[in-house]
């Protein structure tokens, strides 16, 4: 899993609450950890590598804020 960036806010600001930093960093190695079980079924049931990881960048472009003004 590459590293885990800083975090800012819409204004630029760092996020530095270390409660939001510890949830954000816990779901994306627990998102990392689906998509490479993921990646690993589909391979083993013949599907390419490319597809497989063609088709996750589609599904978290397809994500939505559902807190845009």
């Amino acid at each position: 899993m590459p590293p885990m960036p800083k975090w800012f806010d819409a204004d630029g600001e760092p996020v530095s609450c270390t409660e939001k930093i510890k949830v954000m960093q816990q779901n994306l190695q627990e998102l990392h950890e689906m998509a490479q079980e993921a990646l690993e079924d589909a391979v083993l049931m013949g599907c390419t590598e490319t597809q497989v990881k063609d088709y996750l960048r589609l599904l978290m472009d397809s994500l939505e804020n559902p807190y845009q003004n």
